[in-house]
Formats: C-alpha cells, structure tokens, sequence
C-alpha cells in the first residue's frame, strides 16, 4: 500500500470516514493505483474544489471574562504580602493569579491550624460569650445600688454632721434610689457604645 486508508485520511484531515467516501466519490481525491490515497496531492486537490463558505471552522476558543472582584481580590491579596499588584485597569497575569491562589491556601491551612490548636473560635461562639458577659454584667450592676445603698448610707450618717455638730442621718432607701438612677443612667450610656466586628 502506496498511500493512506480512508480511515486513516480521516483521521489526517479531521473529518468522518464517511466524508472521505463522499470525497472519494466525486473524485475530490486522488488515488494511487492501488486504491490507497495520496494525502497530499489530495489535500491540495480538495482545497481547490471546497468552497469555503461551507468549510467548517474550528470555533475560537471562548474566554470566560474574569469578574472585577476576582481581580480586586487577586490585587488584596499580593498588597497584603508586599508583592507585585497588577495596574489598575492592566488585568492581571496568570502568576500573579496563582501567586495569589497559593497564598490564599497557605492562610486558610494556617487559620484552620490554629482553629485546631484552640488558637481560635468561631466568630457567633465569641459574639454569644462576649453578649453574655456583658449582660452578666449589666445585671451586678443593676443590682448593686440595692446591696451598697445600706453600707454607704450608714458610712455616711457615721462621718457627716451638719454645722451646728448634729449628726446627719443618710436613709437607706433614698440613698438606693439615688444610686439606681446613677447606674442606670451610666448603663443607658454604655448601651449606646457599639462595636465594631469587622
């Protein structure tokens, strides 16, 4: 065999046996005098006599375009390790992409690291304790002016005399509610404070 088989041409030039049949037919190839197929006398032969239009091209490959926050976080994160940011605008190469991927896994292994040391919690776990605390806190205070009205009361009627040198008698219960309108109104203020959890 001088020449190529139909299947082989087929595969030479991208198309279907059956294609290579046709072709074969209307004497749109040549042929060695075995039958076999001379590819490339054929592939001029056929070149000449295809119309281009109907020629298939292969289709371009397509680019899914990148969104603008994929490029802004690539950028974050090489200013954030004092590398190399892409220009504004200028797109962003693919090791810069990689460089950033890479240094995005090494921060997550090392935060899920330190998660497993215990170094860290989970941010509502904290948000929970932090909420707790403080109102635990809140309620010693609520409940102090009751508990220390009393002591200080008594503190203050056993040190304090007028100016003819009477001694001054401090009641209980008005120095409780002097004291609960205090606290209260220092906590009204701490209960305007918000924090910030960024």
């Amino acid at each position: 065999m001088q020449g190529m088989s139909e299947r082989q041409y087929a595969a030479h030039v991208g198309l279907s046996r059956g294609a290579i049949q046709k072709a074969k037919t209307a004497e749109r190839l040549v042929l060695y005098p075995d039958g076999s197929i001379n590819a490339a006398a054929s592939d001029a032969r056929r070149a000449e006599t295809t119309d281009p239009s109907k020629t298939r091209k292969p289709p371009a490959p397509k680019l899914k375009p990148v969104p603008e926050a994929a490029v802004t976080a690539v950028g974050d994160t090489l200013r954030e390790q004092g590398l190399a940011v892409p220009a504004v605008g200028g797109g962003t190469t693919f090791l810069q992409a990689k460089t950033a991927n890479e240094v995005l896994k090494a921060q997550e292994r090392r935060i899920r690291l330190q998660k497993l040391k215990g170094e860290l919690i989970e941010r509502a776990r904290a948000l929970a304790l932090v909420f707790r605390l403080a109102r635990e806190e809140r309620d010693a205070w609520v409940n102090w002016p009751a508990r220390a009205a009393a002591l200080m009361a008594a503190e203050l009627s056993a040190s304090c005399s007028d100016a003819t040198g009477q001694q001054i008698t401090v009641e209980p219960a008005a120095m409780q509610k002097v004291l609960e309108k205090h606290v209260r109104a220092h906590l009204d203020e701490l209960a305007e404070v918000r924090p910030d959890f960024r």
